[in-house]
């Protein structure tokens, strides 16, 4: 069970490193190179660098807001 662990902590720490690396890039990089660069096909339009952070961190947030609910209404139900 441990080399699983270590299988998929080394998985999502390589996703994670590929998603900072891929976003730094947009966001602080991508900006300085010319607009008619081939590169900025790989990448979305500016926009969304701050649309997409806000929807996940919103998405998130209710999530966490849902299952603290859930948990507070467990709860109450035990002790009842």
């Amino acid at each position: 069970m441990e080399l699983a662990d270590r299988a998929v902590g080394f998985l999502l720490s390589i996703t994670s490193l590929s998603i900072f690396t891929y976003y730094t890039f947009w966001v602080i990089i991508l900006p300085f190179v010319d607009s008619d660069n081939f590169i900025h096909n790989y990448f979305l339009p500016q926009e969304y660098a701050i649309l997409i952070p806000v929807c996940a961190g919103v998405v998130l947030l209710c999530l966490l807001c849902i299952f603290i609910g859930f948990v507070l209404l467990k709860s109450k139900k035990k002790k009842a």
